[in-house]
């Protein structure tokens, strides 16, 4: 097929897409499924028109997945408007570290007793699945800066931060990989050292002191030249520079961008604590700057000066984050949905129904005994962690730094099934789990 012909194709998928947009929103099937199985259709399981062999691309496939990640992190953090005391993010940082080290052990063991796989690649195989993924999650986690609902701030806050805390884990593996397992207590200091404390805590430091200061700066020299211009620059700014900048110093990029998010988001805070707008809703003292924002005439309602800039920068980095994630996203999963045909393995199903039904929900309650949280909730935070990009990009990466060789090859062939087992069955339940818990909701504040 020539150019012109994948033009038409990708014109075609993307505006079948946009016109079944409110079908797929009330059916079962997400838009990534939609995806996915047209890159199956595309691949040697349909048409056979196109081959792609993410391994054979391992590099520019972990250039594109840290791409979409580092996008998708970003606004994530900045869709995160609670308190950072707030106790739903006390459960989304359980669920970050303890249950993901649990996960990360539970299936550790169980990859090692069904095949065999000597201990590191078992490690390597937990790492690359057991963080939930931030891209693909879009149906669970908060819609927007307004959205306080305590199941999905602590799923996206969740997500934004497990695939910092699981890279490290990953970094173990491809020690114990390439040392043949003989690690010396050097190295491990090292790695704990480096890897862990320094990783994700300079990461973190690193993204929020980025996107805080970058976030005021943009908004007083928007308020004293009076700029009301749309500049999807400044998202595109803090995304590059927060994960290159905590790369370069050996720190999480992936951390340092959801961190960036975050600190946008409490440099926008911060302006309207300070300089409340005349007029607001009565239910909302503190509302987000971008919804005082006219999106068509750029102007704000009843605040001005630096509301009115706070509310533009957020307001263009929203709409700029959304649209490259899902332009992303959407190109992994055809991309996955091709390559799927050379990676099948029955022994990742195997692993998907283990994950899915034991290891993660038992993970989850653990970590979250004490929490507060709910039964039901902390139930169905139990089944929906979706694994998505952000699994390819830890295979990619893996790949790249040396982790070859047959059994290597078997597990990534796992990984890729389980990705893909997570990818339609999540997909499938969530919308039906999520409005049955609605429902429940409001019969419950009926009845008061």
């Amino acid at each position: 097929m020539d150019f012109l012909g994948w033009t038409a194709c990708v014109g075609g998928l993307l505006l079948l897409m946009s016109l079944a947009s409110g079908w797929i929103n009330r059916g079962p099937v997400t838009s990534f499924s939609l995806f996915l199985i047209a890159g199956v259709l595309f691949g040697p399981w349909g048409l056979d028109i196109l081959r792609i062999n993410i391994l054979g691309h391992a590099a520019a496939a972990a250039h594109i997945t840290e791409i979409t990640m580092a996008a998708s992190l970003f606004i994530t953090g900045l869709k995160l408007r609670l308190p950072l005391r707030a106790h739903s993010w006390r459960v989304g940082i359980l669920l970050a570290f303890p249950a993901m080290l649990l996960t990360v052990t539970g299936v550790t063991v169980a990859v090692y007793l069904l095949t065999g796989f000597p201990w590191s690649l078992s490690l390597a195989f937990a790492a690359i699945v057991a963080p939930t993924d931030p891209v693909l999650a879009s149906l669970i986690s908060v819609s927007d800066a307004r959205d306080d609902d305590s199941l999905r701030v602590a799923l996206s806050s969740e997500a934004g931060l497990n695939d910092g805390s699981a890279l490290p884990l990953l970094m173990l593996a491809m020690m114990l990989f390439t040392h043949h397992e003989t690690l010396s207590m050097p190295l491990l200091l090292h790695w704990f050292s480096i890897d862990v404390l320094w990783g994700m805590g300079a990461g973190i430091v690193i993204g929020f002191a980025m996107g805080r200061l970058i976030g005021m700066l943009a908004t007083h020299l928007r308020s004293a030249h009076q700029d009301i211009a749309p500049n999807d620059f400044l998202a595109l700014a803090l995304i590059a520079l927060s994960y290159a900048v905590a790369q370069y110093l050996g720190a999480s990029g992936f951390l340092a961008t959801f961190a960036a998010g975050v600190g946008l988001r409490r440099a926008e805070m911060g302006v309207i604590r300070r300089h409340p707008p005349e007029h607001q809703p009565e239910d909302d003292l503190h509302p987000p700057a971008e919804v005082l924002v006219n999106p068509n005439q750029r102007h704000v309602h009843g605040g001005k000066g630096l509301v009115k800039s706070v509310g533009l920068v957020v307001g263009d980095a929203l709409s700029f984050g959304d649209t490259v994630e899902r332009l992303l996203a959407a190109a992994m999963m055809v991309v996955l949905g091709i390559t799927l045909a050379q990676h099948w393995s029955v022994n990742g199903l195997v692993m998907a129904l283990l994950l899915f039904v034991v290891i993660r929900p038992l993970s989850v309650w653990l970590a979250t005994i004490g929490s507060g949280a709910p039964a039901p909730r902390r139930i169905l935070i139990g089944w929906l962690g979706i694994r998505g990009i952000g699994s390819i990009n830890y295979i990619a990466w893996a790949w790249v730094h040396g982790m070859t060789g047959q059994q290597a090859a078997l597990m990534v062939d796992m990984a890729l099934t389980l990705v893909v087992s997570s990818i339609v069955l999540h997909g499938i339940t969530v919308t039906p789990l999520l409005n049955r818990r609605q429902a429940r909701q409001e019969a419950r504040n009926a009845s008061k």
